[in-house]
């Protein structure tokens, strides 16, 4: 046997259980039903705003809270006692499934936005898909995955229903809804996501 046989064959032993965990990982986690849920609530929620007017910000705030929302549904697992006993790392897993949320949300925001050549600002888009995330997190910890979404899309109905103003509290409501760059939003969004993300990664969801 050659050596780069006996190459090929050592690296085909490190990618199957690699992908055998994946595999598992995503069938624990309903990554497939989460996936069709984000692409209904997509598909729904654009379908109702796509007259509210270019550009504006409640309606990109409305559509990326309802893709985090709908992608909360595998943030916990089917199985409970999998969970507790399997031997495997699931803090980096639990991490990556919240950053996958977050990426996920703002590239359907962003394709959606470039679909209907309305204006996007980068800096909001990151801010405000790194902090919904972060939220999705939280909720899974307080009330389990089924629940993650109450407070993501709890505090999206805050933002757009109290009066924006110049207070430091204020802001902190609305910070979905805060331009790029202001300060108090962007320390908000921070704040959830490396709250929400970390705290999530090892405690897990309630069970």
């Amino acid at each position: 046997m050659s050596g780069r046989q006996t190459e090929r064959r050592a690296d085909a032993r490190v990618h199957r259980p690699t992908a055998r965990w994946l595999t598992l990982y995503a069938r624990s986690r309903q990554v497939p039903a989460s996936l069709a849920a984000v692409l209904i609530a997509t598909a729904a929620t654009w379908s109702l705003t796509r007259g509210a007017g270019s550009g504006d910000p409640r309606t990109q705030v409305l559509l990326l809270t309802s893709v985090v929302a709908a992608a909360t549904v595998g943030l916990s697992g089917q199985d409970r006692a999998l969970d507790r006993t399997a031997a495997i790392r699931w803090a980096p897993r639990r991490a990556a499934h919240v950053l996958l949320i977050g990426v996920l949300a703002g590239a359907l925001l962003l394709a959606l936005l470039a679909a209907g050549d309305e204006p996007v600002r980068a800096g909001t888009l990151i801010r405000n898909s790194a902090g919904s995330a972060g939220l999705a997190a939280i909720g899974a910890v307080l009330w389990g995955g089924r629940y993650a979404w109450i407070l993501p899309l709890g505090w999206c109905a805050v933002a757009l229903f109290v009066p924006s103003t110049d207070g430091a509290a204020s802001q902190v409501a609305t910070w979905l809804l805060q331009p790029s760059g202001t300060a108090t939003a962007s320390w908000t969004a921070v704040a959830l996501a490396a709250g929400g993300g970390p705290l999530y990664a090892l405690a897990g969801p309630r069970r």
